[in-house]
């Protein structure tokens, strides 16, 4: 038998490697474009940027001499006498198996978002991405998706197929509707009416608003908001507000809530406070063509009938009075079961000016007679 060359000895010392071979690397140099690993074979392994990741990166940020990376061989010889190598397509690999499982087990995964694309949000799970739609985003729709950037959010995946077109989609709608409707079921079983919560006003309308108490929204209507008449809930509360309310009413899935707690119920001492004779001040409220509707307490208004605005003549209140003026008038009647309170202006003025004022009307009469 011939004996063997040095070169063909040196051959047979080292592993023979094939393309698609994973091995272990050791990084014998760093450049920002590329690294050259001894992986114990004749020829050094080179890693290029390109195929370290698919963001461009300076590899000497991110490898020292001495690491050990685990590599793929694209190619035994690379036109050079080198073996091409490949960090990123393994760790792919790997990411790709790691999600394929966790689509076959319906895992809730939890990974950051680390781009906004058209249409959706990509989320890196161990080096690979999925991508999240924009309508599965929320149970709302996202009109800014940016506010998601560099967020760790919690998804499954729906969709997994690699070939003939890579499409991984995963899905944060459904986590976020399972977990309300789980919080609302909770809610449901622990609340009752009469009960004080703690909410946050999610919106207003004209006829009241909206507030979240953690689990389910409540409906605090206007005529709920106060003992006092409220115009415009708009200049009560606005989204964001938090409010404390008690729960009035429970119909099926539909929370009333109020904001008239008893202890600060204005009729409680009513008999007292608006006796018959007692002498009240109060501000016009609003008016109608029969009289006016005088504020004389938050919450309690009491009527001014047209005929006890003045001892002379009034066709209309408007022609005395005007909304927002303070005036001092007698309580004449008070019904506390119907909670109605009337008032009389003309009580409290002064004997003398019926001698004033009587002759007035009959000059009209006698002007209308002759008309």
């Amino acid at each position: 038998m011939s004996e063997m060359s040095f070169e063909q000895m040196l051959d047979e010392s080292f592993k023979t490697i094939h393309n698609g071979e994973v091995l272990e690397g050791k990084v014998i140099s760093v450049r920002e474009d590329y690294a050259v690993l001894n992986i114990g074979y004749k020829a050094d392994g080179i890693l290029t940027r390109d195929e370290y990741s698919n963001t461009p990166v300076d590899l000497t940020t991110v490898i020292s001499v001495g690491d050990e990376l685990t590599v793929k061989v694209l190619k035994v010889n690379d036109g050079e006498g080198q073996v091409a190598l490949s960090y990123k397509r393994l760790a792919a690999e790997k990411a790709n198996k790691r999600l394929e499982e966790a689509f076959e087990n319906k895992e809730v995964l939890k990974a950051p978002v680390v781009q906004i694309l058209k249409g959706g949000l990509s989320v890196d799970v161990e080096g690979g991405r999925v991508f999240i739609p924009a309508s599965l985003v929320s149970d709302n729709f996202e009109r800014d998706l940016n506010k998601y950037l560099n967020q760790e959010i919690e998804f499954v995946i729906t969709e997994f197929v690699l070939s003939p077109k890579k499409r991984i989609i995963g899905d944060r709608k459904q986590l976020i509707v399972a977990q309300k409707e789980a919080a609302k079921k909770a809610l449901f079983e622990r609340i009752k009416v009469g009960d004080v919560v703690e909410g946050v006003v999610k919106s207003v309308v004209d006829f009241g608003a909206f507030v979240d108490i953690g689990g389910a929204d409540g409906l605090l209507h206007i005529s709920e908001m106060s003992w006092g008449r409220v115009g415009n809930p708009r200049k009560l509360f606005k989204p964001g507000d938090k409010v404390t309310t008690f729960i009035k009413e429970i119909n099926g899935d539909k929370i009333a809530l109020s904001l008239k707690f008893e202890d600060t119920n204005p009729w409680a001492n009513a008999s007292e406070k608006f006796a018959v004779g007692a002498i009240v001040t109060g501000k016009v409220a609003r008016m109608t063509d029969f009289g006016a509707f005088v504020e004389i307490e938050p919450g309690v208004d009491a009527l001014l009938h047209v005929s006890q605005i003045a001892k002379h003549h009034v066709d209309k209140p408007a022609d005395e009075l005007s909304i927002g003026q303070e005036i001092e008038a007698k309580i004449v009647d008070f019904n506390e079961e119907e909670k109605k309170i009337s008032l009389s202006m003309k009580e409290l003025l002064p004997d003398e000016e019926v001698e004033d004022t009587v002759e007035e009307p009959v000059e009209e009469a006698t002007e209308d007679t002759e008309e």
